[in-house]
């Protein structure tokens, strides 16, 4: 050993020999010279001691002994840590043999601690992610970020200009051509349903929902098209409804499809219904798979006729023997552990004509060989048409022990038994449920979950709600990690929905781009039936639509996710929008409030895609109007009225179009404000608003542009109707009277008629010209009695008036008009500058220094 260091030592040395310096003294220590330095080193630290009593001291206000515990780990032998506690004599077997099993048990328990853990901080890392991305996600819809805006897409729903306001939510850039195509395939479904809604009469939603997606890619076994395909069966919808005035239609529409799961499954869970209805949504799911299988089945044979041999016998029999053929036959010989009876795998044979839905089948073909059968398995046969023929395709209890007593006899812990046979078994007298995979049988996920929906007994083991706890706990990576990257996306929503979570399942689908539009409309399709649960407004979230309480069962914020979707093309088609928003309201018979909070939900989108939509004769179409002879007419929103459950135009006023007015003032869009106003009947409020509105374009650069003329030709028309029917009479009337004569005399101003100007602003009366130093106080004592927009645009009037009166005066003086009748007329104007001037000096703190100074410098143009 010391050899050994004195070569390290030797090496160390040498690893630093180009470093020394001939102008510094050479230090060489030996290895026995350096611990002898290090020995006196030691005594010499003075503090160690003081800091171990000072350390014992503070140690010991907590009650820790800490010279106990030093004598403790003193005497600590470490080499026996996995020696038995007592000692084991070499001939003592048994006590080897039990010290072995309890230490495998130990690194057993600590390898699952290691396992769990590092699954739990993979798990964390995971949702972490997702939730940030989801953050990340909402940020970008909320400043605009979302790529994918084409400007070919515009011309598919409208060709109308998207123009941007100062609104609290925005409107999200418009998609590609490709997503429009999608969302337009899926938009007449939606209203088509509404339509039907209005009516009173039921609409086959999924079917419809089938159709769009076949439309886009037909392609039968697409994930999108079997999704909706469990869900048909889950539901039980009729592929069509017939029309009411059609015969005997009123039978078949007695059980109406809309809300028709909805006490079930927003009450209480473990009630008769409730339990009803988790047996028909494992049922509908195992038959949505069955025929799925049947569909392999068919293509699988298809395929390879030549393996198939299927030959002219049509019979479902037939074919599944052809499929067996294609599947488990090779090189002459059957797949190991198929057990062949009657010459041939009936076993097999029967467990997939169960597996493809053909019951009646399976059992006449067991009828059929009962002899050879029972020759193996006695009294299977019994059992297996028992089973079949029972209601929930469960067997008594002494017939399910004695299933169990076979399984359990030469079954359980056989590595030889025909795997079709065990599963058979198992089926039968839903056996041995923790061990869910069976060779051969459970091959792919489609399959896999079939036989666990077989298996689910709400009796036993937690039923429906067991099995979904199993499949949560397997995640989603379990199901969507394999194959190329993609392909299995929708999967575990699909399997999220054969166990009736229902609002995952919508979430699930949604965190993939590429089906968002199809998680949307499978959430309408689940809140039409009553199979979507709503959370109330301090469980939802703006992040994502999906809450998860620990006290309350899994919801999905419809409205969260109607408003993500049609904000993209909210702008540019609005009724579309509005069609989405309608179905809401679907929610608004859930329980303790949440009902209500929906229909709160859907109005407050209604006013949303009422301010966000483009101006013009589409918006009039949207909330109605007048024509030009007066009459109303009523728009999209108000014909929809029922299915916001607003029963007449007064509540359509107070939940619609006076809060959307009020925000459409807000967000500085005035010309729509004022008509949702007088649609409301606020015509008061319609007044006020527009006196408000032209006094702050009066003055504006540019008199206010295009805007402030259509603002303008719209209180003409406005003002007209109302004194000729008589409304809001008053003063803001008076003042809008008065601002549309002022713009008048700018434009005439503008356009050089100065005269004409200055007869228009004489007929407002807004400011005393005669003269009359009593009328001038007069009116002086009464500006602020007038309206806060005429206030306000007092340095507007006051110049333009000014402006006026020098025009015409500079006009008439360098006219040919004879001496004294110019003279007269000239002396007159100076009058009215005049009696501007002391109007304007008793008002004199209300104008800015820069006016009243321009006032008094024309006023001494016009005076000389």
């Amino acid at each position: 050993m010391s050899s050994d260091l004195s070569s390290l030592l030797a090496s160390s040395n040498a690893l630093t020999s180009h470093l020394k310096r001939q102008d510094l003294p050479n230090v060489s220590l030996s290895l026995d010279q350096i611990e002898a330095q290090s020995r006196r080193l030691l005594p010499r630290q003075a503090g160690a001691q003081a800091d171990t009593g000072r350390a014992n001291y503070l140690l010991a206000q907590a009650h820790i002994d800490v010279p106990s515990l030093v004598n403790s780990i003193a005497h600590i032998n470490p080499s026996a840590t996995f020696l038995p506690l007592q000692p084991l004599q070499d001939t003592d077997i048994s006590g080897y043999l039990r010290h072995a099993h309890e230490q495998n048990v130990i690194s057993t328990i600590e390898e699952a601690r290691k396992a769990t853990q590092e699954e739990f901080y993979s798990v964390l890392e995971d949702r972490s992610r997702r939730e940030w991305e989801a953050r990340k996600k909402r940020v970008f819809e909320e400043l605009g970020g979302l790529s994918g805006g084409d400007n070919g897409a515009l011309a598919l729903r409208s060709g109308a200009s998207q123009s941007r306001s100062a609104l609290t939510f925005s409107a999200a850039p418009s998609p590609s051509i490709q997503v429009q195509g999608k969302m337009m395939a899926y938009d007449r479904v939606v209203v088509e349903l509404n339509a039907a809604r209005l009516r009173g009469a039921s609409f086959p939603i999924v079917h419809g929902f089938i159709q769009a997606a076949l439309s886009l890619n037909p392609d039968r076994t697409h994930q999108v098209v079997q999704i909706f395909h469990i869900l048909t069966k889950i539901t039980g919808e009729p592929p069509g409804i017939p029309p009411l005035a059609h015969a005997g239609a009123h039978i078949l529409n007695t059980s109406p499809l809309e809300r028709r799961h909805a006490r079930a499954h927003l009450g209480d869970p473990t009630s008769r219904e409730a339990v009803e209805l988790r047996k028909q949504i494992a049922a509908g799911a195992r038959e949505a798979l069955e025929e799925q299988y049947l569909d392999v089945l068919e293509r699988t044979v298809q395929a390879r006729p030549l393996e198939a041999r299927l030959g002219g016998d049509p019979s479902i029999a037939n074919r599944v023997r052809a499929f067996l053929l294609v599947r488990y036959y090779r090189g002459g010989a059957w797949q190991d552990r198929i057990e062949l009876v009657a010459a041939q795998p009936l076993w097999a044979k029967l467990f997939y004509l169960v597996r493809t839905g053909h019951t009646r089948e399976a059992l006449d073909e067991a009828l059929a060989h009962r002899q050879a059968i029972e020759h193996r398995e006695d009294s299977f046969v019994a059992h297996f048409r028992l089973w079949l023929e029972s209601p929930d395709h469960r067997l008594p209890k002494p017939h399910r022990d004695h299933v169990q007593a076979v399984y359990n006899a030469h079954m359980l812990h056989s590595t030889s038994v025909d795997p079709f046979k065990l599963a058979l078994y198992k089926l039968m007298g839903k056996l041995d449920p923790s061990k869910r995979n069976v060779p051969l049988v459970t091959a792919t996920t489609e399959d896999w979950l079939w036989f666990q929906l077989a298996m689910v007994d709400e009796d036993e083991n937690g039923g429906l709600r067991g099995l979904a706890e199993v499949l949560l706990n397997y995640g989603e990576r379990h199901f969507e990690s394999g194959g190329a990257k993609g392909a299995r996306t929708g999967l575990w929503a699909a399997v999220l929905l054969t166990c009736g979570e229902f609002e995952r399942a919508v979430a699930a689908l949604g965190d993939h781009s590429e089906t968002e539009i199809e998680a949307v409309h499978l959430a309408i399709a689940l809140a039409y039936y009553g199979l979507l649960r709503a959370p109330s407004r301090v469980e939802s979230s703006d992040i994502t639509p999906l809450s998860l309480s620990p006290s309350s069962p899994p919801a999905l914020s419809l409205s969260t996710l109607t408003w993500r979707y049609v904000r993209q093309f909210v702008r540019l088609d609005s009724k579309e929008a509005l069609q989405y928003v309608y179905v809401v309201t679907l929610g608004a018979d859930q329980p303790g409030g949440i009902g209500k909070e929906q229909l709160e939900l859907a109005w407050d989108l209604v006013r949303r895609v009422i301010v966000l939509a483009n101006t013009g004769p589409a918006w009039d179409e949207l909330v109605g109007g007048f024509r030009a002879d007066g009459m109303r007419f009523t728009g999209v929103i108000e014909q929809a009225a029922p299915l916001l459950k607003l029963d007449d135009v007064r509540n359509l006023n107070a939940k619609i179009f006076v809060p959307a007015a009020r925000q459409a003032e807000e967000s500085d869009r005035v010309l729509q404000a004022i008509k949702l106003y007088n649609l409301a009947g606020e015509y008061t409020t319609v007044i006020n608003s527009l006196a408000t509105a032209l006094g702050t374009t009066l003055a504006a650069p540019g008199g206010g542009g295009e805007r402030a003329r259509s603002l303008e030709a719209a209180a003409v028309d406005i003002i007209r109707h109302y004194e000729r029917v008589g409304r809001a009479p008053g003063r803001a009337r008076d003042a809008v009277v008065k601002l549309l004569r002022v713009r008048e005399a700018l434009d005439a101003k503008a356009d050089g008629r100065v005269d004409k100007a200055l007869e228009i602003v004489e007929s407002t009366d807004l400011v005393p010209l005669d003269g009359d130093v009593a009328k001038i106080n007069r009116r002086a004592e009464e500006f602020k009695d007038l309206h806060d927009s005429l206030q306000r645009n007092l340095h507007t009037y006051l110049p333009l008036t000014m402006d006026a009166i020098a025009g015409v005066y500079q006009k008439l003086k360098a006219s040919n008009t004879p001496d004294a009748s110019r003279q007269m007329t000239l002396a007159a104007l100076r009058k009215k500058s005049r009696s501007l001037m002391v109007f304007a000096g008793m008002l004199r703190y209300r104008l800015s220094p820069d006016v009243y100074s321009y006032l008094a410098r024309l006023d001494v143009e016009v005076a000389l």
